[in-house]
């Protein structure tokens, strides 16, 4: 299976992506206003690859419930000095070096250069393209159930990496759905065709459940339960889990106690065939995904 984004190329099996948060707002649930700044975004940004996360998710405007809409140009003012920044940076200028891909370095090079792998966690179509004209590769669109094609379009456009995440219309309002798993399975086929339909390689597309979108505690543990259902659609998983509420209503953690269950949550999503983990604590995901792994790899021996 092999997903593209632009010139990055990753052909799975291989060892789970982990994906860093920087959230670039003064609102998000989690870290809101301690990377409003630019500087200190694209700070945050490189540490979070030196503790090795393959991917950046760059957003400007918070989906947590109740977050204010943020204007166009706002969200692009927050959002597209961090990845011009970013997508300049070659590894080979930094004082060391993370590992990004597997491939090695040519003959002769003591260190390869290496471009950083931007996402940009949006909803607008214009932020997207211009995420992507600045050097992002992947879009994160939580808003997948649009009706309208024009982000679906700007993605082929570019020939950028998609993920396509399960909400309602209303992002959090809570639905009637009788069997998650199944719906949340029709939901990807039907995107999938669509995708396909307005010039998406199928290479382009990940899937997201949507954890914490919409859905009952149950539901988000339905959901986690059930995640080798999907893997049928042998397209790429990508899971956020980290710092959830859901995981508050489980077992009352407050927001800075929520890791440990985040990291059984990643370490299960490995276990049940997600490829990559969308994680605000880095070093301690990989290290736990790495481990989840070790440990497959001796069962299928």
């Amino acid at each position: 299976m092999i997903f593209r984004a632009r010139q990055f190329e990753f052909v799975f099996p291989r060892p789970a992506l982990v994906m860093g948060i920087v959230n670039v707002t003064p609102d998000s649930f989690s870290d809101g206003g301690k990377f409003s700044d630019p500087r200190k975004a694209v700070q945050h940004a490189l540490k979070l690859a030196e503790q090795g996360a393959e991917i950046l998710d760059i957003g400007g405007e918070s989906t947590r419930p109740g977050a204010k809409p943020v204007s166009e140009k706002e969200e692009l003012r927050r959002v597209i000095p961090v990845i011009e920044k970013l997508a300049a940076i070659r590894w080979g200028e930094r004082p060391r070096e993370p590992r990004l891909t597997k491939s090695r370095p040519a003959r002769g090079d003591a260190r390869p250069t290496k471009k950083i792998l931007i996402s940009i966690d949006t909803i607008k179509p214009a932020v997207a393209r211009a995420a992507l004209k600045a050097g992002a590769s992947i879009v994160n669109d939580v808003a997948a159930n649009r009706g309208g094609g024009e982000m679906w379009k700007i993605v082929s456009e570019f020939r950028a990496g998609y993920v396509c995440m399960h909400a309602p219309p209303e992002f959090h309002a809570i639905g009637k759905q009788k069997n998650i798993l199944a719906e949340v399975g029709m939901f990807f086929r039907e995107r999938f065709k669509k995708l396909k339909a307005a010039g998406i390689s199928p290479e382009q597309v990940v899937f997201d459940p949507g954890i914490g979108f919409g859905k009952t505690l149950k539901q988000n543990l339905q959901l986690l339960a059930g995640l080798r259902s999907f893997t049928k659609l042998r397209r790429p998983l990508l899971l956020g889990v980290s710092r959830k509420s859901f995981i508050g209503k489980l077992s009352g953690a407050e927001l800075n106690e929520r890791l440990p269950a985040s990291l059984a949550c990643a370490s299960l999503a490995i276990v049940g065939g997600v490829q990559i983990i969308r994680a605000h604590d880095v070093a301690e995901t990989v290290w736990a995904v790495r481990m989840a792994e070790a440990i497959l790899a001796q069962t299928k021996k």
